[in-house]
This record gives structure tokens, sequence and C-alpha cells, in this order.
């Protein structure tokens, strides 16, 4: 292991190097890559640090133990040699799946697309209980969210709502919650106390930059509306709302949250360059998971990833078969346990994959 960590390192010195270069902070698309991938090297340098100074002590500890001269030196190398040896496997797997190479697109930002599936009335408030539940997540892991686009629902909630989520891995962490969440409930419109099932889909796009995706003005059609919904009376008599339509793909973006036409401009092309590139990511996604025989990521967009059981407080994943009876705090926002699972069947997965690596 400490061979491919050394080779690791010379990357690593490498990249110091360049980072520093003059022409390299020119170049703006070679140095966001350069600075991204010197932060995710030099996490592993550090464990590369404790990994040695293990496998050292463990060295130093065996001779000391082997000569049996000093009892008392004996005695504290043998505590050296256990307190080694009990940290060292575990820091060996995190060394592991450090050294698989990472996904690029985990470090991204990312848009969020809510919709309400089938269930009516009922479908919109539950996509409004979803955004409320990844907006406190997003909060507690320090990460700012802005509407972008929203449709109310007629009785609460949002027939559609997109919002961005600006943070460290945000792609990494909600590419999980990504597919069709089912909620099992007695709906507020309902007045016999039935049980009624509804559906909303969550599309997560990785934000991308304007070096990911090259649009080309002529592909794109722009047109300039009057907002609705909230906002007050500027907000409803000006064309400040932007439609953006992109000819060849027929893909269309808008954003009416800004006063100004030209922010919500930007922000529609923004969605605009993540839905292009996620069209292109699905179908690496699909043939990644049809090699993989993935559980987690399967890339198909449509399928059934979770049920939100109220009447049982019950939440089940269905890619891994997890349930929890916390449903309460997870709609609140507390997903982070469902995440953790969902992430280490992916590392293991991977670990699998390149078990002929190590």
């Amino acid at each position: 292991m400490i061979d491919k960590l050394n080779i690791v390192k010379q990357r690593f010195d490498e990249i110091s190097d360049l980072i520093i270069q003059p022409d390299v902070i020119s170049d703006q698309k070679r140095y966001v890559q350069l600075t991204k991938e010197y932060k995710d090297l030099k996490d592993l340098m550090d464990k590369r640090e404790e990994y040695i100074t293990y496998t050292s002590n463990i060295e130093e500890a065996e001779e000391i133990i082997a000569d049996g001269s000093d009892a008392e030196m004996v005695e504290m190398a043998k505590m050296q040699l256990d307190e080694a040896k009990e940290f060292l496997p575990q820091l060996e797997e995190d060394i592991k799946l450090m050294l698989i190479p990472k996904d690029p697109e985990d470090a991204k930002d990312v848009v969020v697309e809510i919709r309400a599936g089938t269930g009516g009335d009922e479908a919109s408030i539950f996509a409004g209980d979803l955004f409320r539940m990844y907006t406190k997540y997003c909060e507690s892991r320090g990460w700012k969210t802005n509407v972008i686009d929203l449709s109310e629902g007629t009785s609460g909630g949002y027939k559609e709502i997109q919002f961005e989520v600006n943070g460290a891995d945000v792609y990494g962490t909600l590419k999980f919650e990504a597919g069709v969440h089912r909620v099992q409930r007695v709906p507020q419109t309902e007045t016999q106390g039935r049980v009624h099932t509804s559906a909303a889909t969550v599309m997560v796009l990785p934000e991308a930059e304007d070096f990911d995706v090259q649009i080309e003005p002529k592909d794109v059609r722009i047109d300039f509306f009057c907002s609705s919904g909230p906002g007050g009376q500027s907000v409803n008599t000006t064309y400040s709302a932007v439609r953006l339509t992109h000819v060849p793909t027929g893909l269309v973006a808008q954003c009416q949250d800004q006063k100004s036409q030209h922010k919500n401009k930007e922000k529609a092309f923004k969605v605009l360059r993540s839905r292009l590139y996620d069209l292109e990511l699905a179908k690496k996604q699909e043939e990644d998971a049809a090699k993989r025989n993935s559980q987690v990521s399967s890339g198909d967009r449509s399928a059934k990833i979770r049920t939100y059981n109220y009447a049982q407080g019950r939440v089940t994943d269905h890619r891994i078969g997890l349930t929890l009876y916390d449903l309460q705090n997870i709609i609140n926002g507390d997903i982070q346990k469902i995440i953790d699972e969902l992430s280490l069947v992916e590392n293991t997965e991977k670990l699998k994959e390149a078990s002929g690596i190590f």
C-alpha cells in the first residue's frame, strides 16, 4: 500500500507546484480542476502520514519486544503495538476507499427539481414536504439553498419547484435522493379517513460550469413574460420572468424568482446548462450501472426509491431494504442516516470492483 501512496505523493507534489504557476492560474478550467484534485489528494496525504506513523510504531515496538532487555520499555512497546494494530485495519480501509478515483461530479453544486406526481393535491402537498425536508437538511450541513422557479399547488405545496444548493460535495451527497418518493397517509383533503398513496419525483442535476457545456446562442429561444405567484406588484406586472428553450433538444428552463430580468436570465441559463449536462451524465450512469449492477445508482430516474408511511411512522428505502421508524425526524430534515447507509453500500460496491488494485 505504501508504494501506491508514494505514487500518489508524486502527483500531489506535482500539483502543488502547478497550481502556483501563472499560466495555470490564468486557465480557469485547468486551475479549478487542479485545485479540487489538490484538496482531495491533501486528505490522502494526511492519511499517508498516519499510515507511516503506525507502521513505524509497529516495527519499532517489535524490535524493542524482541530485544527484551528493558522490561519497562517492553511494556510500553506492547501498548504501542496494541494501539497501532487496533487502528491500522480501519486506516487501511479508509485509504483503499480514498485511492479509488473520485467521481468528478461529486464536488459539484446541484439544481434540485421536485415535481408532484400521482395523487393530485396531496402529491403537491407532499412535494412541499420534501422541499422543506431538503432545505432543513441543507441548513444542517451549512449549505445555501436558493429557489429558482416554482409552481404552487391549489391546496398548498408545489406542483413543481426548482432550487439550487451550494456547498461542499453537494452532488456526491444528494445524488442518492434522485428518483420517485412515495407517501402513504390520510390526506388533509380526505373526509373518510382513508389512507392514500401519492408520489413526487426528485431530480438532482449537477450544476454545470460554463466550460462543461457550451450553448450556442442561435440554439436558444428566449421568451420574457410576467412573473406569477408571490412577489408583489412589481414582479407581477413587469416582463422580468425568462423562459429558455434549447431548440435542438427541446429542453426548457425558466426563472421568475428575481425582479431583475438579467438575473432571471442568468439563473435560467444555469438550469439549462445543468439539464444538458445531466442528459449526457444520465447516459453514462446507465452504462456504468449496466456494468456494475449497482443497487444505489441504477440510472433509472423513474425508479421508486423510498416510501414514507405516516400510519406506521416508517420510512423505507427500497434500494437497500432499509426501514427506519423515525418518520417525524426524517421528514424534518434528518436524512443523514439514510444517506450514510446508501453511501456505505456504494463504497462497498466500489471496493469490490477495485479489489484487484490492492
